[in-house]
């Protein structure tokens, strides 16, 4: 018997906390990510294909989970990652990620488990993988569609 989930199982936002909300923003519409109207002075919204990206200072970020901001942050332990259809996007994402100001930390390679990968850090340092995986096909909305 399954269970019933104490909560669906789906990412509705993903708020990254920044330091410069301004250089920030500019990275991400560089990147061509299209804004929401739905953005204010103090936060700002990215749509994406399944969910929203927010952008909000890291203190505000902090003090509203009512947790003290740290230092500057080394690796969170959280990779955000956007599956490409192809080795050649990845890389032309990867171009695009380090015209906008993201700094390359692992060039894209062929990896072990058939697929292609490489990883960025935004201007704030937030990790974000490029990758294809031949093994998650999408659907016609773009969405992936895991087995």
């Amino acid at each position: 018997m399954t269970a019933t989930p104490a909560f669906p199982a789906r990412i509705s936002i993903v708020t990254l906390g920044v330091g410069d909300l301004a250089r920030s923003t500019a990275f991400y519409e560089a990147l061509g990510w299209q804004r929401s109207a739905a953005s204010s002075p103090e936060i700002v919204w990215f749509r994406t294909a399944d969910s929203a990206l927010g952008l909000f200072p890291t203190e505000e970020l902090a003090a509203d989970a009512g947790i003290p901001a740290a230092g500057e942050p080394s690796f969170r332990g959280v990779t955000l990652a956007v599956n490409l259809e192809s080795p050649e996007r990845v890389d032309a994402a990867l171009a695009a990620a380090v015209e906008a100001g993201a700094t390359v930390v692992k060039p894209p390679t062929a990896t072990s488990w058939g697929g292609y990968s490489g990883y960025f850090e935004d201007p704030d340092g937030h990790l974000w993988e490029l990758a294809h995986n031949p093994f998650f096909p999408f659907t016609a909305a773009g969405q992936l569609d895991l087995p």
